[in-house]
């Protein structure tokens, strides 16, 4: 029903930024909770940040607060990640999540989940 695509990802040093983008299909993407999470290789998928319908209110994992930031344009289907000041420890694939509920996509369960972009940062 929904088919979620990341990009934006790619190399960067430790200390620069990159911003992510998830373009959402279909005409409901404002009916959606939408996340970020990640996983880098050998680690368990983590929550990274989740934004609700309107954009008024956000949460973030403690690892990214004060140096990530989600945003959304629900008149360009899309949401976003600007991560700024980033770390070796922040390389992981990132994807983004879409549900109904705030308590069901932080928990990782999402109904819809992108494929993913690479983000690596280099010391």
């Amino acid at each position: 029903q929904v088919q979620l695509v990341e990009s934006g990802g790619g190399l960067v040093q430790a200390g620069g930024s990159l911003r992510l983008s998830c373009a959402a299909s279909g005409r409901t993407f404002s009916n959606y909770v939408m996340a970020w999470f990640r996983q880098a290789p050998g680690k368990e998928r983590e929550f990274v940040a989740v934004i609700n319908r309107s954009g008024l209110w956000t949460s973030y994992a403690d690892s990214v607060k004060g140096r990530f930031t989600i945003s959304r344009d629900n008149a360009k289907n899309t949401v976003y990640l600007q991560m700024n000041s980033l770390k070796p420890e922040d390389a992981a694939v990132y994807s983004c999540a879409a549900d109904s509920s705030v308590q069901t996509i932080v928990s990782g369960s999402g109904g819809y989940w992108g494929q993913g972009t690479q983000v690596t940062v280099s010391s």
